[in-house]
């Protein structure tokens, strides 16, 4: 047992590897085989602690990025995505005695990174295996299969490599006809990629106005940051009127380009005002608002028309938990938590499904850690969003590796919607992504920069925004088949055999 647990904790760290800033995507198939080789032989009640470790070490390294905003928010997300991996480890346990079992246990991986990924809470979908594909055959799946399906393709690559240690290999004719299961829907789809229709093309501009100082403590100068991002624009409009810069169609200010309320702050207001009209097209504001509620506020994007002034607000659908809204506040104790505590108002959560419409296009606008949730993006797109926005604001990160992490689920949202993808972070990075996931124009971390750019619109869906959230929730059906088969079948194995009944003598016939 102890070998296993070692050797468990090794493939956690592998598997985290797999994902930026080393991404090393061939470690994920690798990873997950251990772990079954690991669990292999082990009954249910055992099985749950290599496992555990194995999400431990990984959900602890992946999210080490947490620690800028506290050491207890980060042990206390990353604890809560360990726990999934615990029922997990019992579940490969009982389905590795079915015959199928490298099927039956991809869809539970699948399903348990759906069920974490919404619950509890708001869920929490970072690391899923999809998530680390950008740049790799595996990306062109997405637009075909989405985020769930490719996690599915990962995870079927690595149990199927784990029955082929297993003594799968011995019958080389089913060990081909598996490898070539897993591997043909990935070749077509690189053979026959997805794409949408063209719809005209629009002048983007994303502001990157920069945070002073240290650049990691935004709310210490948030009105120095919010006159930035107002100079970047009137210095833009400077720039259009001589000629030098084509004037753009909207422009995209990040999260937290303000941090106060922008209706009730005058000086705030009066900036904002000021660099929408200096540049005269709609901006898309990022701002803290006061929510009705006294003890939460809302994270918002805001258009701002130069002649009718604010108008339609998508508010994030995602705030993070333990982040942005402390879950369970009331029951934590004193001491260990302080740093939590010093979040005096919950981020209320966002429920808007239309795209917003800035300049008569139809953008499907994101913030921050939105970016990693489906729905929000899919509705968006589904009712008719022809553009990707993203406004973030990764001040408290940087110098980790979230900003990186963040960058490349952006890349592939382009690759899952067809889209192209502006990015507007307030000091790192923004750029411009087409749907192919390639970067076409980027500002470096920690400086103040604006880009503009014409992007195409896009319409049309692909068939990973058209299924939406079917694929995972089909696996997590399948799952609770599996376990009810592989349990069905335990019990009978398990029940004593009936007593023979004795052998009775044939009776004579009357004559």
């Amino acid at each position: 047992m102890l070998l296993r647990s070692l050797a468990a904790l090794a493939a956690g760290v592998g598997l985290a590897l797999a994902f930026e800033p080393v991404g090393l995507v061939v470690l994920i198939p690798l990873s997950l085989a251990v772990l079954l080789v690991c669990l292999h032989g082990l009954p249910a009640r055992r099985a749950w602690l290599p496992a555990l470790l194995f999400g431990g070490t990984f959900c602890f390294l992946l999210m080490f990025w947490m620690r800028a905003v506290g050491p207890d928010a980060w042990m206390s997300l990353s604890a809560l995505e360990t726990a999934f991996f615990a029922p997990l480890g019992a579940g490969v346990a009982l389905l590795m005695r079915l015959r199928s079992w490298p099927v039956w246990t991809a869809f539970l991986w699948v399903a348990i990174e759906t069920i974490r990924g919404s619950w509890p809470v708001s869920g929490m979908p970072w690391g899923r295996l999809s998530y680390a594909v950008a740049g790799t055959p595996w990306a062109e799946a997405l637009p075909w299969f989405g985020f769930s399906g490719v996690s599915l393709l990962l995870a079927l690559s690595g149990t199927t490599l784990a029955w082929l240690v297993l003594g799968g290999w011995r019958s080389r004719r089913t060990a081909l006809v598996a490898v070539a299961a897993v591997l043909l829907p990935v070749a077509a789809a690189v053979v026959v990629p997805w794409t949408t229709d063209r719809a005209g093309s629009v002048n983007v501009a994303a502001v990157q106005g920069n945070v002073p100082g240290t650049g990691n403590d935004l709310v210490a100068v948030h009105r120095e940051v919010t006159g930035n991002h107002v100079d970047a624009t009137v210095e833009l409009a400077e720039r259009v009127a001589s000629g030098e810069v084509e004037r753009p169609d909207l422009v995209v200010w990040p999260e937290n380009s303000t941090a106060v309320d922008p209706f009730r702050d005058v000086e705030v207001n009066t900036g904002i005002r000021r660099a929408v009209e200096a540049v005269g097209v709609p901006v898309l504001v990022g701002g803290i608002v006061d929510a009705p509620a006294e003890d939460e506020v809302l994270n918002q994007g805001i258009v701002w028309d130069p002649v009718t002034g604010a108008g339609e607000r998508y508010t994030k659908r995602h705030p993070v938990p333990f982040g942005e809204f402390i879950p369970w506040r009331d029951s934590l104790p004193a001491g260990n938590f302080s740093q939590l505590r010093l979040i005096p108002r919950d981020m209320a959560a966002g429920t808007r499904v239309e795209p917003l419409r800035v300049a008569g296009v139809l953008v499907a606008d994101a913030i921050c850690f939105d970016i990693a949730y489906d729905d929000g993006i899919h509705d968006q797109v589904g009712r008719g969003g022809q553009l990707l926005t993203v406004q973030t604001s990764n001040a408290s990160f940087m110098g980790t590796n979230q900003i990186e992490q963040q960058f490349e689920i952006t890349r592939l949202r382009a690759l899952e919607t067809g889209r192209y993808v502006v990015v507007a972070a307030v000091n790192g990075v923004s750029g411009v992504i087409d749907p192919e996931g390639t970067v076409l124009d980027s500002a470096a971390a920690r400086t103040q920069d604006v880009l503009v750019r014409e992007v195409e619109l896009r319409n049309g869906l692909t068939p990973a925004v058209r299924m939406g959230p079917w694929p995972g929730r089909a696996c997590v059906a399948l799952a609770l088949v599996g376990l009810l088969i592989a349990l069905t079948r335990r019990r009978e194995a398990a029940r004593p055999p009936r007593a023979e009944e004795p052998v009775r003598a044939p009776q004579s016939e009357p004559v």
